[in-house]
């Protein structure tokens, strides 16, 4: 049996929102350090990837993840760890090497293959939120929607501090950013 909709549902969907968007705010934020002077597209396409993952992660989990949720549950934090670790050692990688040579700053540009990874390493743990609302009768529609907006308006506020901080931080903000993705890699994998 689906919750029916109730203000009470409403605030735990947000509450639960801002909960799973945290590891997308600070990929979002270290994103702006690395990056401070990133093109528009690039910084609008952050909380929409953010957010469209956040909201159809658990959407898939909530139809599909009995099947496959012991699977996925149990690589979740290796997955995490790889691509965040990746990316993040990528980033720390290229701060020390900008501030050895600050001539080769140019190297250290977000792809958009990097965005699609971070939005997938960091939305994994609403695949397995979904399956739990299955089990429980949760509204998909509510839930799964209260989380892609929560998601997408956090991550759009992150970017207006990172932009703020780059500015004063440069390559030492971005060793920060790295070591940040590599932390929420490890936090995934210990989790």
């Amino acid at each position: 049996m689906v919750d029916s909709f109730s203000a009470a549902n409403l605030v735990e969907a947000l509450v639960l929102g801002v909960a799973l968007a945290m590891d997308a705010m600070a990929v979002t934020l270290s994103n702006s350090l690395c990056e401070p002077d990133m093109p528009r597209s690039k910084k609008f396409a952050m909380p929409v990837a953010f957010a469209l993952f956040q909201m159809g992660m658990p959407i898939a989990g909530f139809f599909g993840g009995t099947l496959v949720a012991p699977l996925i549950e149990a690589y979740a934090g290796i997955v995490s760890l790889v691509i965040l670790g990746f990316v993040g050692g990528k980033m720390v990688w290229e701060a020390v090497h900008e501030m050895r040579e600050p001539e080769s700053c140019s190297s250290s540009r977000l792809t958009w293959p990097t965005i699609g990874m971070e939005a997938v390493a960091t939305s994994i743990d609403a695949f397995i939120v979904g399956v739990s609302f299955a089990a429980s009768g949760k509204d998909i529609v509510l839930y799964g929607g209260a989380i892609g907006l929560t998601t997408f308006a956090c991550c759009l506020a992150v970017l207006f501090i990172g932009r703020k901080l780059g500015e004063h931080f440069g390559a030492r903000a971005q060793v920060v950013g790295g070591v940040v993705l590599i932390l929420i890699g490890i936090k995934a994998f210990l989790g």
